[in-house]
């Protein structure tokens, strides 16, 4: 992507341990379907838009998932498809329900952690990072305590309902929307925000967008930022 990659990547360099740079990503079709009603989602974007994710998670230091998408999906979360290392894994699992087979959690040199409760089971040689409580469990309050392990860039890759559930919460600074040329007419839906009353509610965020190639868009929203020119109330 030459010059766009710079322009693309230039804000991670904005993260710190004290003050994380989060990411959010997720790839949808056309009409904003992630999965079939069945929950088949492979592959809904294709090539480049695989190519983009994996250079994403060649430069955070943290890559995030739910225990839904572990669970629905097993995900490496490695680096594959380009040059680069593979980030840390953490998985948001309150209640213990990683399977010890999972795949994110092989043994290759990167760290792998489990937010959990206490008392929660985590298999042996993952880092646990107990929450107190639920309200603990708030996104920010997660963003802070991977902080503390010295992440200062950390990827929000899934499932849609916690890359949705961070949004709210204010905890994303980026998103990168992928969209492929596809309609799927029903499915899942890729985000599921809190309920809005009038449109000017509606988060509309500065946004650019870049061919991928093969038809598909990713949309660099900055979450941060309202888009220029937006008509009066």
């Amino acid at each position: 992507m030459g010059a766009a990659s710079w322009t693309l990547f230039a804000p991670f360099a904005a993260g710190t341990s004290q003050r994380p740079f989060v990411l959010a990503q997720l790839g949808q079709s056309l009409d904003g379907r992630i999965a079939t009603p069945s929950g088949d989602s492979k592959y809904i974007n294709l090539c480049p838009a695989l190519d983009h994710l994996h250079r994403v998670r060649a430069r955070v230091d943290a890559v995030v998932v739910g225990i839904g998408t572990v669970l629905a999906d097993d995900p490496l979360l490695t680096v594959r498809r380009v040059a680069g290392a593979s980030p840390a894994r953490v998985v948001i699992d309150p209640s213990g329900r990683m399977p010890s087979t999972a795949r994110c959690l092989a043994e290759d040199g990167a760290r792998r952690v489990v937010v959990c409760r206490p008392g929660a089971a985590v298999p042996p040689g993952v880092e646990a990072v107990r929450m107190e409580d639920e309200a603990a469990f708030c996104p920010l309050a997660i963003v802070a305590r991977l902080g503390r392990l010295g992440f200062a860039r950390i990827l929000v890759e899934g499932g849609a309902r916690t890359v949705s559930a961070f949004i709210d919460a204010g905890a994303i600074d980026r998103l990168h929307l992928m969209v492929a040329p596809m309609l799927m007419g029903s499915g899942r839906n890729g985000l599921d925000l809190r309920p809005i009353v009038a449109l000017n509610e509606a988060m509309r965020p500065a946004t650019t967008s870049y061919r991928l190639g093969g038809g598909e868009v990713l949309f660099d929203c900055d979450l941060r930022r309202r888009a220029e020119g937006e008509p009066a109330p």
